[in-house]
């Protein structure tokens, strides 16, 4: 008997809820808008601080959701998700977002200025390592010299190779295996 109140109860907060976020979707209401970021910016915060944020990044993050929310309350189908998952999905990507950034590295932590130059003796091994590989591509099948230049010299994707070849997908793997296999047989 209490779980079916429970529902029943739920059933209607949710409903509350969809019926003020349509309010902020249609008529852009600004008394329903600030009702939702009451409870849900503080839950934000909490859900974001317990994912790892800090207190200052999970306020910030929060306040971000929310502006979000309101910017794009349009995209809300109540059909598809209560109100409370649509915001705490937009909490969850806006938290991917911020751990990507976080693993970016700044611009003044790259390396500036050119490369050093390599030494005679490097670039007299580069030299050899070309001739060496042009030698063993000469070596190799056409077909599979075609497919090996098209996927590394040509920065085409497998896919991209088969959609213009007509070859199925696996018949350009397994070409590319093999002259990879032979290529490395003759340079080693």
């Amino acid at each position: 008997m209490a779980l079916a109140q429970k529902t029943t109860r739920d059933v209607t907060v949710d409903a509350e809820w969809v019926g003020i976020l349509l309010a902020i979707r249609d008529q852009q209401d600004t008394a329903a808008f600030a009702t939702l970021f009451r409870h849900f910016a503080p839950r934000i915060k909490a859900f974001l601080i317990k994912s790892g944020a800090t207190d200052s990044v999970a306020e910030d993050c929060a306040q971000d959701v929310m502006t979000t929310v309101w910017q794009k309350a349009h995209l809300f189908d109540p059909s598809r998700a209560s109100v409370a998952t649509w915001i705490f999905t937009i909490a969850r990507n806006r938290r991917i977002d911020m751990i990507r950034k976080e693993k970016r590295p700044e611009p003044e932590d790259l390396p500036w200025g050119p490369e050093p130059e390599p030494d005679q003796v490097e670039v007299l091994e580069m030299q050899q390592d070309s001739e060496k590989l042009q030698a063993a591509l000469i070596q190799l099948p056409e077909k599979q010299r075609i497919l090996i230049e098209r996927c590394y010299f040509g920065d085409m994707s497998h896919s991209e190779i088969a959609t213009e070849t007509g070859l199925p997908l696996g018949t350009i793997k397994s070409r590319l295996r093999l002259a990879l296999e032979k290529l490395r047989h003759e340079l080693d």
